[in-house]
């Protein structure tokens, strides 16, 4: 895989890729397995660049992990380019492989699409979703493309929550894990902060329907918050007690980011899915 850019000024080209946010560590690798050329002509990161000189960085070949198994499962693709892949991830597909669903995980099936189309990378998860949580996941197409993406994302919800949910609102409690489970969060004074923000888009006395924020990016963050504010989410068994939907009813709808190469802003939406919009007539 490769990157370019174009110089605008005169410095060393260590100085200019360190000001692309490539770390250290990234240009140790790039260095070892991959190249750097400067007008298709290879040099070291001392070379001097001057304005309008072309970069080339060669990123170092990457493979999957053994234990992942390429699944031909179901792929909707909502966004796709040399470095990204966005993708919409149905309730009850794992993001990653877990111990309990070992495979056809999001990530298998998108390895799956990137051997079929002969991609020179291969996925790395920039967000993931709870199991039976829908939505979009990003994928990136290379290590250091991931490092790239890592805090450049705003994410936006849609959930149907348990009562009457105030017109709109900020969550701002920690969370961390209980001392008896491996999975189950709460709110605990020596948790990690976690903020969120919501805006109703509808109420009732039985369901209330939200645009969520998220603000950090804590395990069942939005989960954990309404529950803590007396609505816990629909269907969720977990934190809750409504069993009126088969999961959670929890969907990420929506993501912003700016491309980290062509630096264009980008805004991406997943329509909620059948059992979510059955749930709640206006969705």
């Amino acid at each position: 895989m490769k990157i370019t850019y174009t110089a605008d000024a005169q410095m060393l080209l260590r100085d200019f890729l360190q000001r692309q946010n490539i770390s250290k560590k990234s240009l140790s690798a790039i260095k070892q397995n991959g190249a750097l050329l400067v007008n298709e002509v290879p040099v070291t990161v001392r070379y001097m660049l001057a304005p309008g000189e072309q970069v080339t960085v060669c990123l170092p070949a990457e493979q999957p992990s053994r234990s992942l198994r390429p699944s031909a499962g179901r792929l909707t693709i909502i966004y796709e380019d040399n470095y990204l892949c966005v993708v919409s991830k149905p309730a009850g597909i794992s993001t990653m492989p877990s111990q309990l669903h070992p495979h056809d995980s999001l990530l298998e099936r998108t390895l799956h699409h990137f051997i079929e189309n002969k991609e020179t990378g291969i996925p790395h998860i920039v967000t993931r979703l709870d199991r039976n949580t829908s939505g979009i996941v990003v994928f990136a197409k290379h290590q250091l493309i991931h490092h790239l993406m890592t805090d450049s994302i705003t994410k936006t919800y849609l959930c149907a929550a348990c009562g009457k949910i105030p017109a709109a609102g900020m969550i701002d409690y920690p969370i961390g894990r209980k001392s008896d489970s491996i999975i189950e969060r709460h709110i605990t004074a020596d948790g990690k902060q976690a903020l969120t923000t919501f805006i109703a888009l509808h109420r009732s006395n039985d369901y209330s329907v939200a645009l969520v924020k998220l603000h950090t990016g804590r395990t069942h963050q939005i989960r954990v918050h309404f529950q803590a504010i007396g609505h816990p989410l629909a269907g969720d068994t977990l934190y809750g007690h409504d069993t009126r939907l088969a999961r959670q009813a929890l969907h990420a709808f929506q993501i912003e980011f700016v491309h980290p190469f062509t630096e264009v802003s980008i805004i991406l939406q997943d329509a909620p899915p059948e059992d979510l919009r059955s749930l709640i007539p206006m969705l």
